[in-house]
């Protein structure tokens, strides 16, 4: 087996080929301005270049600019679990598009780690990091200071930092005109947490997303049928909510869930008594995870945009927008086949 490494092709091969001097060639590659060459040459030299496969030197680059080209990004969770991998995604695609790497760690959910992550990316030069988190609380990260410009996706620090978050209260307003709409006049809301209502401040984007559905149904022509309070976001739960109600309240025209797995649990007490989503009442979710796809009828659901808000932290720490305070990404509805039509 030939292990031979292959020999790198340098500016003075393109030259050679081209027929133009190292420094023209140099200047056309590294995108110097002020050069007195032709577009027409300009092209020339890069197509010889590719045709070599040629490559900048990555580590004399980042001598003459003090830069990298490269990202961290550090995850609790978001790395191991599949809803929150699109998040992974739009980092990656925001970087390539800006001609930058991205090193990814991953703390398995165990906040010791994240200090050892965090020294780690700095002592490999990086140029910014992401971190990225499941759940959207907000933390005391405690973190070393590396002088790194850090982004937090889905999450805020009790310190002032720059987020990235879903924009939960704009949703619970597309919650419930949705819900007009469809044409109903009572809907029932399932899934509040007890835990969230009563230490509200630490989960911002739960507590904004019912705050909102409330608000906006007390603004509507809708009436509240009821809320029913959970323990946790789960199947189980679900089903038990939906279960008490259909027994003891009976059937309203729609339901709002708190997120697809609470749904799930709908589904599942709603076909007990032959019920069918979108035909006998109308039933709305959040986050949009993969099983909202495969639920039959398949469920309507406002989307988590985890890839748009791993993109924007890039963009964010790639053209130094670093003012410590909020961006949020709009969630948006992705119609499926759980509402009722007017």
């Amino acid at each position: 087996m030939n292990t031979q490494k292959a020999k790198r092709v340098t500016i003075a091969d393109v030259s050679e080929a081209s027929g133009m001097s190292k420094a023209s060639v140099s200047m056309i590659l590294n995108n110097k301005p002020g050069t007195r060459l032709s577009e027409e040459t300009a092209e020339r030299v890069r197509a010889v270049a590719k045709e070599l496969g040629y490559r900048p030197n990555a580590a004399a680059q980042s001598l003459r600019s003090g830069k990298t080209r490269t990202l961290g990004f550090i995850s609790d969770q978001v790395t191991v679990t599949r809803f929150a991998s699109e998040m992974i995604t739009g980092i990656l695609r925001a970087a390539e598009g800006r001609e930058h790497t991205v090193l990814i760690a991953e703390t398995f959910g165990k906040p010791d780690q994240l200090a050892e992550a965090v020294t780690q990316m700095a002592h490999r030069d990086v140029d910014g990091l992401i971190l990225g988190f499941m759940d959207s609380r907000q933390r005391d990260l405690k973190i070393p200071h590396t002088g790194l410009p850090t982004v937090l996706v889905n999450g805020i620090d009790e310190r002032p930092c720059i987020s990235v978050l879903p924009n939960e209260f704009e949703s619970g307003k597309t919650a419930v005109q949705r819900i007009v709409a469809s044409g109903a006049h009572a809907v029932a809301i399932i899934g509040q947490l007890n835990h969230v209502a009563k230490r509200p401040r630490f989960y911002p984007s739960i507590t904004r997303r019912f705050a909102s559905l409330f608000e906006t149904l007390e603004e509507s022509s809708l009436e509240l049928f009821g809320h029913w309070t959970l323990d946790d976001w789960n199947p189980t739960d679900g089903y038990t909510a939906t279960t008490q109600m259909l027994s003891e309240a009976g059937l309203p025209d729609a339901i709002i869930c708190a997120n697809d797995r609470v749904a799930m649990g709908v589904f599942q007490a709603l076909a007990e008594k032959q019920l069918i989503p979108g035909k006998d009442l109308s039933v709305l979710s959040f986050d949009d995870e993969i099983i909202a796809s495969y639920l039959r009828p398949q469920l309507s659901s406002i989307r988590l945009p985890y890839q748009e808000m791993g993109a924007l932290a890039v963009e964010l720490l790639l053209d130094g927008k670093l003012e410590p305070g909020e961006h949020q990404i709009d969630m948006p509805l992705i119609e499926r086949d759980s509402m009722k039509t007017h």
